[in-house]
């Protein structure tokens, strides 16, 4: 932990500004805020994610997989002005670690690129920020890259915006390359220099009719949202500079566009630019604060008011509780209120990467970390006076779609796995872990292979516990065709009082999802009253394992007769004879496998629906229908019934069939009788042997 004590500089004419950079995986999130901090000064050199020396993806596991596996923080100042940029994971496997972080942002830059593989990973981001109404802009990244006119590309990217996306530049082309732009709403040409700010030149004449056509197009969008504006196009006249900017300001905070820019972050071009879009036109602080206490009037009425956006958990300093100053000041000691408890602020950080530097005080829109607020979660509403708990979380918390069995190697460190874990979902709302009381398994789930990978690399490298893991076991049940008629009698004599108890069970088949019937028609006090509770007792033991070793269900057990002894019999020796019934009747029922069918919704891209319904006919799934995804363009979701053996490593095959932004939802529906080979590969698998 640094050592360094500052206060935030507060001279400046706005409150510090929070924008996030998010976009589909690899299009250049982490490079674009390496250059933004090498623009302004923030770094000496720009570093590169393949070289390992970037201030975003510093955590180990960043590093070995080469990809952003959690939020990342810098602060920069241009002209002036201060900023916080959040870094967030593309991958839909981390996509939770962005929608904690939206909850505290004035504006997100959608990071893109000439890839029309990656628009449905597109949609996927925008809609997050659509939900959460995030003014938003877009990057288009690489453009040294592309071969195609930028009106072409977005041609591709706008069906992924329900709202147009607009473009702000033009490029320059000389020899199929882009060399500069120009800017449509000051109609100014630039040429680009290597990792330095751009400079103005004339325009040339052979640009001047793309220019035309390029800024009249911007116009007529944002004639959309202003009649004034409407009308002067209509009668030719040239519009006031000044409208044309009040107008790309209001209507991009309200949402009603998405502006595009332009450039290469690994080149540094078009990093000044954007800078400068960002100055001018992103909202402050004012916005965030007034959506989030909408309608409340203790929020809006203390003094501070602090939005947690992210929980991390250091090596050495702790929790740590990520989250930004909507309102006043807060300083290290500061006594806080979430839901009506006070927590109090031991230590208070800002974050380079993953760099704390010590705080002494900190301002309206900053973004801070907050130690040791114990009992604080990410999307809490922290206040400085007591409040009516608000908490809106950390949004839409994503369902998991892969799961491990996971325990500790050595068993005394199954206390520590179990904090450990506790840890890594307070860190991650997309982790969840459940006990499995059939398998008697803990179940680690998550949002895919690397995200589990990761969970696990984290348990080893920052928790040093040694885990292992195994495909969770399938919770096969059994039940019986057919009944039966059995005695069960338990006698023992070993000295003293013996052991009696006889009994006469009735077996039989219930229809499916009756669960486990018991009854007596004891009469002339055969077997005692008091017993008979004990009897029942064993039966329900003996159940939990039936003759193909798994628990049995839908099943009727009826005591019909008896007989005790007046010295020897006992609760103990009851329950004993139920159990010696049950053991040796069931395998007489022709016992058969009962394996759970979920209902599964599976969500695609419209051109993968044929692909996704032959995944889901290959895994013994039974397709109920599929339909257009109401409010996704584009999109399908297909219905299908699925036995929960066939589920476990389903996403694979989904995110592979659709550019890997395929995703599910599973819910429990009924149990089904399983026979023949699938049965035996059951059992094989489970390691039980037919009867």
């Amino acid at each position: 932990m640094a050592n360094t004590t500052q206060s935030k500089d507060t001279t400046h004419g706005r409150e510090p500004r929070c924008v996030a950079l998010v976009g589909p995986f690899g299009s250049g999130k982490t490079t674009l805020l390496e250059a933004i901090l090498a623009r302004t000064g923030k770094i000496a050199r720009q570093g590169t994610v393949a070289a390992g020396n970037t201030v975003g993806d510093g955590s180990p596991e960043a590093r070995a997989h080469g990809m952003s596996v959690e939020i990342n923080v810098a602060e920069a100042d241009f002209l002036g002005d201060r900023f916080t940029f959040i870094d967030c994971p593309g991958s839909v496997e981390f996509l939770n670690e962005m929608d904690g972080a939206l909850g505290g942002v004035d504006l997100a830059v959608v990071v893109a690129e000439d890839d029309e593989r990656k628009a449905p990973a597109l949609q996927l981001i925008l809609k997050a920020l659509e939900a959460r109404n995030i003014p938003r802009a877009l990057f288009l990244n690489k453009i040294d890259k592309s071969n195609r006119r930028v009106r072409d590309v977005l041609q591709v990217l706008q069906p992924a915006s329900s709202v147009p996306m607009v473009l702000r530049q033009i490029p320059v082309w000389e020899d199929g390359l882009a060399t500069g732009f120009i800017d449509l709403a000051l109609e100014r040409a630039h040429v680009y220099h290597e990792k330095e700010p751009s400079t103005q030149v004339d325009m040339r004449d052979e640009d001047r009719t793309r220019e035309h056509e390029a800024r009249f197009t911007m116009l007529e969008h944002l004639a959309d949202h202003d009649d004034d504006l409407m009308e002067a196009l209509l009668e030719d006249i040239a519009p006031d500079r000044e409208l044309i900017f009040a107008d790309l300001v209001r209507e991009l905070q309200q949402g009603l566009i998405c502006p595009v820019f332009f450039g290469s972050a690994d080149h540094g071009n078009g990093v000044t630019r954007l800078l400068k879009a960002l100055r001018h036109e992103v909202p402050g602080v004012d916005r965030l604060k007034t959506e989030l206490l909408a309608g409340d009037s203790d929020g809006a009425g203390s003094d501070t008011v602090l939005k947690v956006v992210k929980t991390v958990h250091t090596q050495h300093g702790g929790k740590l509780s990520l989250a930004r100053l909507l309102e006043g000041q807060v300083s290290d000691g500061d006594v806080l209120f979430v839901k009506g408890a006070e927590v109090k602020v031991s230590g208070l950080y800002t974050l380079v990467g993953q760099t704390p530097t010590k705080l002494a005080t900190a301002g309206k829109g900053d973004l801070v970390a907050l130690g040791r607020m114990e009992g604080v979660q990410t999307g809490n509403v922290l206040t400085g006076t007591p409040a009516a708990g608000l908490a809106d979380g950390a949004g839409v918390i994503r369902p998991p779609v892969l799961s491990t069995a996971i325990s500790a190697s050595q068993r005394k460190d199954e206390v520590r796995l179990s904090e450990a874990l506790g840890k890594l979902m307070e860190e991650d709302q997309s982790l969840s872990v459940a006990h499995h009381q059939q398998t008697g398994e803990t179940i680690l789930k998550g949002q895919g292979e690397m995200h589990l990978r990761v969970a696990q690399e984290r348990l080893a490298g920052k928790y040093g516990l040694d885990i292992a893991t195994h495909r969770p076991h399938v919770p096969y049940q059994e039940t019986v065709r057919a009944g039966t008629k059995v005695r069960g009698r338990h006698k023992k004599q070993s000295g003293g009082h013996g052991q009696f108890g006889d009994v006469v069970l009735e077996i039989a088949p219930l229809p499916r999802g009756e669960g486990v019937q018991f009854s007596d028609r004891i009469t002339g006090g055969v077997v005692p009253k008091q017993y008979i509770a004990s009897v029942r007792d064993g039966v329900l033991e003996a159940l939990q394992q039936g003759a193909l070793g798994f628990p049995v269900t839908d099943v009727s057990v009826c005591l019909v007769d008896g007989s005790y002894h007046s010295v020897d019999s006992s609760d103990q020796a009851f329950k004993m004879a139920g159990i010696v019934a049950i053991r040796e009747g069931l395998p007489d029922c022709k016992p058969v496998l009962l394996e759970p069918i979920h209902k599964v919704v599976i969500a695609c891209p419209s051109d993968a629906t044929a692909k996704i319904n032959a995944i889901v006919s290959a895994r013994r799934g039974q397709i109920l229908g599929f339909d257009a995804r109401s409010g996704w363009s584009g999109w399908d979701e297909v219905v299908a019934l699925m036995p929960e053996a066939e589920i476990g490593e389903l996403i694979v095959e989904l995110r592979s069939a659709t550019a890997g932004v395929g995703s599910y939802t599973a819910s429990f529906d009924h149990m089904e009788e399983l026979s023949g080979k699938a049965a035996d590969q059951a059992l094989q698998r489970a390691g039980k042997q037919a009867a």
